[in-house]
């Protein structure tokens, strides 16, 4: 399924400003903001990190499959798609991010 399929599956955001990633430290590593661009990718992360909070390894390994096309462009391009490119290392590296959902 194309990412777009897979975006009106997902819950809506519009109740969110955006969402942190929080560190093992406890310090931000990371703000999506629900703006165009990110919007989708808001989406996907709040719903990876729905029932836990956190986002793991096998996470973002759902997180991937969301993203469809996306993903294999993300691996042929490094750094052209930042939100993938944290889940494949996330995925490569271990560990799992807290997240923080920012009410609108």
């Amino acid at each position: 399924m194309a990412f777009s399929d897979n975006l009106k599956q997902l819950p809506p955001v519009s109740h969110l400003s955006g969402l942190h990633l929080i560190d093992a430290s406890g310090a931000v590593a990371a703000t999506i903001d629900n703006k165009p661009g990110q919007a989708g990718s808001l989406a996907v992360y709040a719903s990876l990190a729905d029932a836990s909070g956190v986002i793991n390894a096998e996470a973002a390994s759902r997180g991937l499959d969301l993203y469809a096309e996306h993903t294999g462009d993300a691996r042929a391009n490094p750094g052209k798609h930042p939100n993938i490119d944290r889940l494949i290392t996330l995925i490569e590296q271990g560990g799992q991010w807290a997240v923080k959902l920012l009410p609108a």
